[in-house]
């Protein structure tokens, strides 16, 4: 495959495949076309990884398929940085998705920024999905406009080469501080990403229940 300009990484593990679809779907709707999709299934039951399977082969010019043992997000995300052909790298969460005008907006914003994080369209429930937990103190709850989001995160392919996401609750904060240090980073205010909030699914909503049954 040749030389693109970004390259969107996806990890699965068990998402509902309309859920996936729906994800997969607005990637290939985005008005900026020199992408591709590296979709990475981590370990997910067979009917789930058939149906990646031929969604991908219908986007074989797009979508490269990888299929790993499950081994979380951060580590499925690892991986497809190693294949990543893109001068820039992005993520989307399986079940979330981007606004048409996602990755061009995001380029716009790398004039002088090696990574980015961007706010969010977030969907919610109820007022109480606005709240994650804080990771400097586990009782406590911010609002996800104070937090860096894994796949809001977009970067040049060197950022993400250098540093690793670790399999840790805030790996996306941790990697952006840890590119704060050596790159220019910055905080974007658009909101081109699509945050589902309302899913019990949800790695943080999960955190947020354990966390009570534990308190």
């Amino acid at each position: 495959m040749s030389k693109v300009k970004v390259s969107v990484l996806m990890a699965v593990f068990n998402t509902p495949f309309e859920l996936v679809k729906r994800a997969l779907d607005s990637v290939m709707d985005q008005d900026f076309k020199d992408f591709e999709l590296l979709l990475v299934d981590d370990g997910s039951g067979l009917e789930l990884s058939q149906s990646l399977i031929q969604y991908s082969i219908n986007h074989e010019d797009k979508i490269s398929y990888i299929r790993s043992k499950n081994q979380g997000q951060s580590f499925a995300i690892n991986r497809a940085v190693h294949f990543a052909k893109g001068e820039y790298i992005t993520i989307i969460d399986a079940d979330d998705e981007y606004k048409p005008n996602h990755l061009s907006s995001c380029l716009h914003e790398m004039e002088f920024a090696d990574l980015i994080s961007s706010l969010t369209e977030t969907v919610v429930s109820s007022n109480e999905d606005y709240y994650v937990v804080d990771k400097h103190d586990l009782h406590k709850n911010i609002h996800v406009d104070d937090c860096i989001l894994f796949a809001t995160l977009f970067g040049k392919k060197e950022v993400f080469k250098s540093i690793h996401f670790e399999n840790r609750y805030s790996a996306d904060s941790y990697f952006y501080e840890q590119a704060s240090k050596k790159y220019r980073v910055k905080r974007s205010q658009k909101r081109t990403y699509i945050y589902y909030r309302n899913l019990a699914s949800s790695i943080t909503a999960l955190h947020k229940q354990s966390r009570s049954v534990h308190s």
